[in-house]
C-alpha cells in the first residue's frame, strides 16, 4: 500500500503514522487527525486536523481530559508519532 501525500505550508509531505481520536459534543460528532508526516528533505512534521462527514479540516483542534487520555492510549499502537511528539514510553 503507497503512503498518502499531503501539501504542508513547507512543501509536499507522506503520511507515515496517523491516529484517530473520535469525539463528541453534544449531537456532534467529528474527529481529530494525529499524523507523522515525512516531507520532501526527510524532516519529520506532525500535524493535527479534524475531519467532520470524512471531510479533514485544518483549525483549531481542541481536547478534553479524556480525549487526552484516548490519545495517549492510542499512541501506544503508533510508537514512532508518539516517539515524534515525546508521548512514547520508549
Amino acid at each position: 500500500r503507497s503512503m498518502a501525500k499531503v501539501t504542508t505550508p513547507w512543501g509536499k509531505a507522506t503520511i507515515v503514522e496517523e491516529l484517530r481520536v473520535d469525539q463528541r459534543a453534544g449531537d456532534k460528532r467529528f474527529s481529530t487527525f494525529v499524523q507523522l508526516l515525512h516531507d520532501e528533505k526527510g524532516g519529520e512534521l506532525v500535524r493535527f486536523a479534524y475531519s467532520t462527514d470524512g471531510t479533514s479540516r485544518r483549525g483549531p483542534v481542541t481536547f478534553r481530559g479524556r480525549d487526552v487520555e484516548r490519545l495517549h492510549a492510542a499512541l501506544a499502537t503508533r510508537p514512532r508519532l508518539g516517539a515524534a511528539l515525546g508521548l512514547s514510553a520508549g
